[in-house]
């Protein structure tokens, strides 16, 4: 099942784009998905709620944009920076 492994790969560039110490304030992760990406989106889909729901993420989610082409991507992570007027 490698969109398990894709999925903890979105994990693994989101802590690497806010720290390892940020990442209970992840809320969103942005991802990509070609429909010709070889990936079967329900699977990954899934994969990426359980990882994005567990310690040392808390309660991120993600939100998966499907596109035509074979693109798998992070486009954005969405952190939690205590402003409320956000």
């Amino acid at each position: 099942m490698h969109e398990l492994s894709l999925a903890m790969d979105v994990c693994r560039i989101t802590e690497d784009h806010v720290g390892r110490s940020s990442l209970g304030l992840v809320r969103e992760v942005g991802v990509e998905v070609g429909d010709r990406s070889g990936v079967e989106f329900g699977t990954f889909e899934f994969c990426l709620e359980s990882l994005l729901s567990a310690p040392p993420f808390v309660n991120a989610r993600p939100q998966i944009e499907r596109t035509p082409g074979d693109e798998l991507r992070v486009t954005y992570v969405e952190v939690d920076d205590g402003d409320s007027s956000d």
